[in-house]
């Protein structure tokens, strides 16, 4: 294996012992803050199919099948974006893939609304996910090669959260704006929000780790003293903590070019086996079932209106969701947390199918609605918390871009699977697929997982 020169082991030891032992202040809080909004838009433009298929449905008069594949065309988009953006990230860096994905969020979300028939919003709703899944992996690198491994965990739990959030607002938003302004208007309101975080987005700097795994290490140590420099002015002056090595016997590669098969290689493949895995089965089980949530309370006899007022009535339960998983991360660990969240998942989505397929009670249905959106919102806090862990950062956005595109695979399959379905088996057999999914999912993790809690990226490259 060719090794760095000395003078270059040492930039690299420093650029991220400096990082790591750096305390968390505003300023890197600001950073999260900013990724963590585009999150937010992201959550309700996707989210939003939820709120508004069953109306949709109504005016171009869709079948199930139909109404599947147009839920599924976001994440044609997004399988797509993802991929291509982790390997241009890794190649080109964080932030300019970072900004170009908003052009695409906020056309095709403002080209969804003057969609002449279903054809073409099919079209658009593809370049919207497009967007969206450019900014997946991008988001995900910069957070985690920007905080310290000590607050990794909980901020990437946390960013997932403003999905459960954004989710909920979108159908808050459908619920009061629908009958007045209708979908296409909704969908021109979600593209503003495009313009307002591309501008935002220039504040957050290019991560210093891409810059030295791309044997940039002059300008990884630049962007390193402007961080400490930001956070020694938000602790008013006083010093910042020694820099202390990060491991003794860590080997450091020479930089290299990003590309597919080194996720394959290098001791990789095991944990890229079971990322993809994971990813395929909880997004098939997940996207499966809440794209239709609305939908199906719909042909059960509920009024569009009252549909999507329950609908986010349960999606609440997703934000003290991904605030236990948050915690449960750090304390427990992230193969037991992510094990336990898709267990409960496929528990809460077989009963509430049950209820749901037998008219039971509304208390009931709603009860079993708001524990499974607790525990798959805990689920997905784990999966962009876990997955950029497992690779070096010379692949790390190839390595969560590939993982979330294969994940989009399962989404893209997802609706259309139930809408194919569901007229054979019922809302039961429906909900009981996505628990099979859900538990697929948890048993790969237990075997084949390993763990990352609290542990330094350099030294879980090694």
């Amino acid at each position: 294996m060719e090794m760095l020169t000395p003078d270059a082991v040492n930039v690299r030891d420093g650029v991220a012992a400096r990082l790591e032992r750096l305390p968390l202040t505003n300023y890197q809080k600001v950073i999260f803050t900013v990724i963590a909004t585009a999150w937010l838009f992201d959550s309700m433009d996707l989210g939003i199919m939820t709120f508004v298929l069953g109306s949709i449905r109504s005016e171009f008069g869709l079948s199930a099948t139909q109404a599947g594949l147009l839920a599924s065309s976001s994440f044609l988009g997004m399988l797509i974006g993802a991929a291509v953006a982790g390997v241009l990230a890794d190649r080109f860096g964080r932030k300019p893939v970072f900004q170009v994905s908003m052009i695409f969020w906020g056309a095709g979300s403002l080209l969804c609304a003057f969609s002449p028939n279903v054809g073409w919003l099919m079209v658009f709703r593809v370049l919207l996910g497009f967007g969206m899944g450019m900014e997946f992996p991008v988001g995900l690198s910069i957070v985690s090669e920007i905080l310290p491994a000590k607050n990794r965990g909980r901020y990437l739990a946390i960013l997932e959260g403003f999905w459960p959030i954004g989710f909920v607002a979108a159908g808050i938003g459908t619920y009061f704006l629908l009958p007045m302004i209708g979908w296409r208007g909704i969908f021109i309101a979600l593209a503003v929000p495009a313009v307002f975080v591309f501008v935002i987005r220039r504040c957050v700097p290019e991560s210093p780790r891409w810059l030295e795994s791309a044997g940039r290490v002059v300008a990884a140590d630049s962007v390193v003293a402007g961080i400490e420099a930001r956070v020694k002015k938000c602790l008013h002056g006083r010093e910042l903590p020694p820099v202390a090595p990060l491991s003794s016997h860590s080997s450091v590669v020479a930089p290299r070019a990003a590309r597919f098969a080194q996720l394959w290689t290098d001791g990789y493949a095991r944990r890229t086996a079971m990322t993809w895995a994971l990813w395929f089965f909880a997004l098939l089980g997940y996207y499966g079932l809440t794209t239709w949530l609305s939908a199906l309370l719909q042909s059960a006899g509920y009024e569009a209106t009252k549909s999507v007022f329950y609908t986010i009535i349960i999606s609440l339960a997703g934000i003290p969701g991904f605030m236990f998983s948050a915690w449960l991360l750090e304390s427990w660990g992230r193969k037991p947390t992510c094990a336990v969240t898709l267990l409960g998942s496929a528990a809460f989505a077989y009963l509430y199918g049950q209820a749901a397929a037998t008219h039971a009670p509304l208390a009931e249905l709603i009860g079993a609605g708001l524990c499974m959106q607790f525990f798959f919102f805990g689920m997905w806090s784990v999966l962009y918390a876990y997955t950029p862990e497992l690779y070096p950062t010379r692949i790390r956005a190839t390595g969560s871009g590939f993982a979330s595109s294969i994940g989009r695979l399962g989404s893209l399959l997802g609706p259309s699977i139930v809408g194919v379905v569901l007229p054979y088996t019922g809302q039961a057999g429906v909900f009981t697929l996505g628990a099979v999914s859900f538990v697929i999912a948890a048993i790969v993790v237990l075997i084949f997982g390993v763990e990352t809690k609290g542990q330094a990226l350099e030294v879980l490259s090694h």
